[in-house]
């Protein structure tokens, strides 16, 4: 497991649902904004599909509005959302042209998203359908926009200066962020969705999961975050 270089300024981190980086990825967000890095979040959603039990009008100002607040408190301003339809992402040419329109728009120096494999470390569970078509769109979008001739309709330069993308939670993580002296972020920034955790039907403990998330991941590092790193 190697260290996540860090040698680099900006970085854009593109999910699909609002809390989506705020399992992991937040954590070191707060990290690299207290560097001084730019971090810009893209998201697909505005989650309005993820309370059973309210309307999804209503749920689609409440999670913006969380999800604005989740990224204040790890050091981000801008938030972005492409508004697709929660729960319907279909991988293909419309998805990659949005977030290829993001990057070329933002011009990272590093992508961040969430895992997009079948299942969680530890081949826990069956990742859900937004994630995995996300994930693998951003992947490929990377590579859309740093060729001139891919997506000339959206009259913006290409840009191919991202170095790589980062996948949190990944069953395949092969890098690590020593988040060490950041977790208080990270967790406030999970507490931020407040309104989502409250109608889950199940009890869930922000701080506790994201300790222990972060805790004994790699000798000699208190906290720490995977991920799963692919150069493009």
């Amino acid at each position: 497991m190697e260290a996540v270089p860090e040698d680099w300024q900006r970085a854009l981190a593109i999910v699909a649902h609002p809390d989506d980086l705020e399992y992991g990825a937040s954590t070191a967000v707060a990290k690299w904004t207290a560097q001084g890095k730019t971090v810009v979040e893209v998201l697909a959603t505005r989650g309005e599909a993820g309370i059973d039990s309210m309307d999804p009008d209503d749920v689609r100002a409440i999670r913006t509005e969380e999800q604005i607040e989740a990224a204040r408190q790890v050091g981000v301003d801008t938030v972005e959302f492409l508004d697709l339809a929660d729960g319907m992402l279909e991988y293909g040419l419309p998805l990659r042209r949005e977030i290829a329109r993001a990057i070329r728009r933002h011009r990272p120096d590093v992508v961040v998203s969430s895992n997009f494999r079948e299942t969680w470390p530890g081949g826990v569970g069956f990742n859900m359908a937004d994630h995995r078509v996300l994930g693998l769109a951003v992947a490929d979008a990377v590579r859309d926009a740093a060729n001139r001739w891919v997506f000339r309709d959206l009259d913006l330069e290409p840009w191919q200066g991202v170095r790589f993308a980062l996948f949190c939670s990944s069953p395949q993580a092969t890098h690590y962020v020593d988040v060490t002296g950041y977790l208080d972020a990270g967790i406030a920034s999970l507490q931020a969705h407040k309104v989502y955790f409250d109608n889950l039907g199940a009890e869930f403990d922000p701080a506790a999961f994201l300790t222990e998330a972060a805790s004994g991941q790699v000798d000699g590092v208190a906290h720490a975050i995977q991920f799963e790193l692919i150069e493009l």
